[in-house]
């Protein structure tokens, strides 16, 4: 039977998260003429013994065509050694075997990784699969679980939950899924589509064990209210979904919550009934908005995230939502801190700071690792554009002794990746 792995959650928002500045960068990627990845674009995940996992959009097998030359992406593993030097290794490269003009096993994963009790990893592709794709010719994405090897050093096996679009030429299954996968106590799976669904903008899905395999169930589809030329429910949810103690569902969309236009994207809710899933809009932003990250809880059960462009400056910041009266709260950014936050937020429990990225702006322009006390925004570290990494859009993650972690999408020690840069695996300790 499968043991979901709770406590990982509970060891990421539950230590003392980090009030200093010591940077140290982990692990430079090397990009796929090395057969490692190239370009991380998702939050870590943390297992009991403090290793690192991760996937790159890019990277691993450099002669794979439907991806160039850059490759199909990887899932990596960052270990400590005992000397305090960390080890990279790719645990799996996507499509390695390209030939015609799929790729089964999946293609250019942008979602970080959950991790259950056994140590075996789940996460998304947004393109590849075995089944045709109206929206891309790469295929439509799938859900993918890996299992670790029985011996140390062995090789992990990958096993396909399931391939979206398996109605094609429609899909109303959802397809190109970008945000991160949960897990509820049951054992099942949820997550978001970007594209497809009933109304072609967008899903929340939920993936069900059974002894013939997984089965899909749309929760619900984007663009379901349009009174005029909008959606007013948003549209193309990019982060994954997330849950509050009482079972409901909350994220956000890049889009929608306007009657007319395109709109600035909303913050939703999910609430389960006998009669499927309805939602409801908590938070519609301007065309200035753009919210593109995962929501966060605090212990009175406040909603927390970010929101790209806008507020005072038009340069982002984050917002928090307070559930007991609706009431909005903002933090605008400026360059000096970072813009353009593209992840969300997370929350150290004992004072209610709040720690993100920005991926661009600040000093050199190449984003910055933030954290927000009260209203008060506070630099941890601006990165220069070179070694030390460039352009964070994932969020962080906290392990033991107060230490964060996270990923640039750039930058890094190694040329021959897109843009001369691959990316890096980072560290801030108190």
């Amino acid at each position: 039977m499968r043991k979901i792995f709770h406590c990982a959650a509970l060891i990421i928002i539950g230590c003392a998260l980090a009030t200093g500045q010591q940077y140290k960068v982990l692990y430079s990627f090397l990009g796929s003429s090395a057969g490692d990845g190239d370009q991380p674009l998702a939050r870590l995940v943390r297992d009991g013994a403090g290793n690192l996992y991760g996937t790159t959009r890019l990277g691993g097998s450099k002669d794979t065509g439907i991806c160039t030359f850059y490759g199909c992406g990887t899932v990596f593993e960052v270990s400590p050694n005992d000397d305090g030097t960390w080890a990279e290794r790719v645990i799996y490269t996507f499509c390695p075997d390209y030939g015609g003009s799929k790729c089964p096993d999946g293609a250019q994963p942008m979602a970080g990784l959950v991790l259950d009790a056994e140590g075996n990893l789940y996460g998304t592709t947004s393109k590849g699969g075995s089944e045709p794709c109206p929206t891309d010719s790469a295929g439509c994405g799938l859900v993918f679980e890996l299992s670790p090897p029985s011996s140390p050093g062995g090789e992990w096996t990958q096993t396909v939950l399931y391939n979206f679009c398996t109605s094609y030429p429609v899909c109303p299954d959802g397809a190109d899924p970008r945000g991160d996968l949960i897990f509820d106590p049951a054992g099942n799976l949820y997550g978001t589509t970007i594209r497809a669904g009933a109304n072609e903008l967008g899903t929340v899905f939920e993936l069900t064990p059974g002894p013939t395999g997984w089965t899909e169930t749309v929760l619900y589809s984007f663009c379901s209210v349009r009174p005029g030329s909008g959606c007013l429910d948003g549209a193309e949810p990019v982060a994954g979904p997330s849950f509050d103690s009482s079972g409901n569902l909350y994220g956000t969309t890049m889009w929608g919550g306007e009657k007319n236009g395109y709109g600035g994207g909303v913050v939703y809710k999910l609430s389960p009934g006998q009669e499927g899933w309805s939602e409801t809009v908590l938070l519609a932003f301007p065309n200035w908005g753009m919210p593109l990250g995962v929501v966060s809880f605090d212990q009175k059960g406040n909603l927390y995230s970010t929101v790209e462009h806008g507020n005072i400056n038009g340069e982002g910041g984050a917002f928090r939502i307070r559930l007991d009266d609706g009431k909005t709260e903002y933090v605008a950014f400026d360059d000096s801190d970072g813009v353009a936050p593209a992840a969300g937020l997370l929350i150290d429990p004992r004072n209610d700071r709040l720690y993100g990225t920005a991926s661009s702006g600040a000093g050199s322009g190449y984003g910055s690792v933030l954290m927000i006390a009260g209203r008060r925004v506070t630099v941890l570290h601006s990165f220069l554009g070179g070694a030390d990494g460039a352009y964070p859009v994932t969020g962080l993650v906290a392990g033991r002794s107060r230490h964060l972690y996270g990923t640039t999408a750039g930058g890094g020690n190694n040329n021959g990746c897109v843009g001369n840069s691959c990316g890096v695996v980072f560290e801030i300790a108190p």
